[in-house]
């Protein structure tokens, strides 16, 4: 392991010759505890990752205004903010759950940012109601303390995978496949999968016309048994990143809740993003923004997955659907989303996409709404009826290639094809809130692209990372 990441660590300086080395890469760990109505951060522990720093040094301060909480890395000797990111968070998905009015939840989360010459004041930052960013944590940390981790030997992760490599990591995005739930005897399915998968994403646009831009990583940590948790089923496992089925008891959201051991794991590659391949066959997966994506990987959905859950999580992009069952609540009012791709369309003169908008297109923009929501409201409880059947999964994938058929039919057709407007129903609620386009990635399964908003704001994310 320990000769495995120093021959990495030489080849990276040798790549770019010339070019100071790169810093070492810190890592924050910290508590964040709460409920719907307040929370508390603990600082847990300062460690010194074994790779050096693997973002782009030409742009620390992030300018892009996403995610709902964002922190900032500032010098405390000049003031001078030296690396700033958006982020998002499971807690930040949990507090809006009906869970969260009637207990407390503990999860543990992780800042990352380029070692620091000298002490630094770390400022945590969380969206008000009105989506403004005000203080929430602050804390000092001096990097010559004694108590900052330096030269643990990270946890074994088998050796590291190349799938796609363009360059050097500094100067590309760097996607960080990892498996989960994938035995010693599996690692070959894994390198297939993680190939196969890979080649969707860099075919789909934009990261087709942007592929030398992006590196491809895999990583294959051993696995006792094959497979994950899915706890509605009482299938339990423990694999060596955590993943779950039934995350916020939605029995097709993967979540990982062990983010120390996924830390620990993904710290042996150089990676921006992190997508987990889930060793399964039933469909399902996730993705935060900033933190990482879920598929699984056997699914007969899982290209569709891979990449729009990786919209997610590279971009912050929302989801445009709304009739399919969430555990979030609804907004008690209406604001302009943060996230690129959604509007409440208070003034549809201020419209964030409005110049994508061609002149004489209607805002609201009309589509066949009343039929489309009938028709997926019986698909939502065919669905329910299948898994309260425990029925195979080949009768999911049936359902689903039907709703698929239909709705590219609907939605993909005439006047509609290719426009962008305003598009009532996205964000979870069929009121209030608006997509660009009436179909998407990030809408429904259909074998569409994505809408031009959406490519748009991910081309943003890229350049940071790549230019």
């Amino acid at each position: 392991m320990t000769t495995r990441i120093v021959v990495l660590m030489l080849v990276w300086h040798a790549g770019a010759a010339g070019v100071a080395a790169a810093p070492a890469t810190f890592r924050v760990d910290y508590y964040h505890t709460g409920n719907d109505k307040e929370e508390i951060f603990s600082l847990d522990r300062i460690v010194v990752e074994p790779l050096p720093w693997a973002g782009n040094p030409a742009q620390p301060i992030d300018a892009t205004n996403r995610g709902k909480y964002f922190f900032e890395v500032s010098d405390v000797a000049s003031g001078r903010v030296i690396y700033s990111r958006g982020f998002s968070s499971i807690y930040g998905e949990w507090e809006s759950t009906a869970e969260a009015k009637t207990l407390n939840r503990t999860f543990s989360e992780s800042l990352r940012f380029p070692a620091p010459d000298g002490p630094v004041r770390i400022v945590v930052k969380k969206r008000d109601a009105k989506n403004v960013f005000r203080d929430q944590w602050t804390v000092t940390i001096d990097p010559a303390d004694k108590f900052v981790e330096r030269g643990v030997r990270p946890r074994d992760a088998g050796a590291l995978i190349k799938v796609h490599e363009s360059g050097d990591p500094a100067q590309k995005l760097d996607l960080l496949i990892l498996s989960d739930g994938y035995t010693a005897a599996e690692r070959g399915k894994f390198e297939r999968d993680a190939r196969r998968l890979a080649a969707v994403l860099l075919a789909t646009s934009p990261f087709k016309e942007r592929e030398r831009d992006i590196n491809v990583w895999g990583l294959c940590p051993a696995a006792a048994e094959s497979g994950v948790s899915r706890p509605s089923q009482r299938i339990y496992r423990r694999p060596p990143a955590g993943a779950t089925y039934d995350a916020f008891d939605s029995e097709r959201y993967v979540l990982t809740f062990e983010n120390k051991a996924f830390r620990d794991l993904v710290a042996n590659a150089p990676y921006d993003v992190v997508e987990i391949l889930v060793n399964s066959a039933t469909y399902g997966g996730g993705g935060i923004f900033g933190l990482y994506s879920t598929v699984a990987a056997d699914s007969v959905w899982a290209p569709y997955i891979f990449v729009h859950e990786f919209g997610h999580h590279i971009a912050a992009l929302a989801d445009e659907y709304y009739t399919s069952d969430v555990a979030y609540l609804p907004a008690a009012d209406r604001v302009e989303p943060w996230e690129p791709n959604v509007t409440a369309l208070l003034d549809p003169a201020v419209l964030k996409w409005r110049d994508l908008v061609r002149p004489g297109t209607p805002l609201p923009t009309l589509w066949p709404k009343d039929e489309f929501e009938q028709y997926t409201k019986d698909v939502q409880q065919k669905r329910r009826e299948i898994r309260a059947q425990n029925r195979p999964e080949r009768d999911m994938d049936a359902l689903f290639r039907e709703e698929q058929k239909r709705d590219t039919t609907v939605l993909n057709t005439g006047a509609l094809a290719g426009v962008v407007g305003a598009f009532e129903g996205a964000n979870y609620e069929a009121r209030g809130f608006y997509r660009p386009q009436a179909d998407c990635i990030m809408f429904t399964r259909d074998e569409v692209p994505f809408c031009a908003v959406c490519r748009r704001a991910i081309e943003t994310i890229l350049d940071l990372y790549s230019r």
